[in-house]
């Protein structure tokens, strides 16, 4: 792998980019305050616009290390922040993907959108073999956008995530190199 760090990627509708400080007010406001969205996530639901802040403060000087890719979801014509796509592991050759957007923007394929380009990224920037995606079995939703992804089903491990619900089952996806490479040609 050549570790590259967070840069910009436009798609035909999102724009990717690394937050800044004055990203906090719309993280809380658009999905870390919201226990609907942060439901299944592994973090808990921001109490104020401080925790927002704090996270920020956190998350910013890590874009110095290359091996860092974190990425706030933009809407490229009004620029709204809708949510959060990053790589939450790394082991090996393997990313493992994860993801939150706000409630308001569900059901518009934006988070699908965001992850194919963070894919093509990780593929053909960085060189990673495969690419991981895990959910709680109880968000569905998640799911289906890693096999709109063209991610295969590897199977249902019990008890091995915690999230804001407790210890859950976990549906596990992986997308290999060559089946990337066979997908991007059609």
């Amino acid at each position: 792998m050549k570790h590259l760090g967070t840069k910009e990627l436009l798609g035909e509708r999102l724009r990717l980019r690394r937050f800044v400080f004055g990203d906090a007010e719309a993280v809380y406001n658009v999905w870390a305050s919201d226990d609907e969205v942060t439901k299944y996530l592994t973090w808990p639901t921001h109490q104020s616009v401080d925790t927002s802040k704090s996270y920020m403060e956190y998350s910013i000087p890590k874009y110095e290390e290359k091996d860092h890719y974190q990425w706030a979801i933009e809407l490229k014509e009004s620029h709204e922040l809708i949510g959060e796509i990053s790589v939450v592991n790394i082991e090996g050759d393997s990313a493992e993907l994860g993801w939150v957007l706000g409630r308001k923007y569900w059901g518009h394929t934006y988070m699908k959108e965001a992850a194919e380009l963070v894919i093509k990224y990780l593929f053909d920037e960085i060189n990673v073999k495969e690419i991981i995606g895990k959910h709680d079995v109880n968000n569905p939703k998640s799911g289906r956008v890693m096999q709109k992804l063209g991610m295969h089903f590897e199977g249902i491990y019990p008890g091995a995530g915690k999230n804001n619900q407790g210890i859950v089952d976990l549906a596990v996806y992986r997308l290999k190199r060559d089946d990337y490479e066979l997908h991007k040609n059609y």
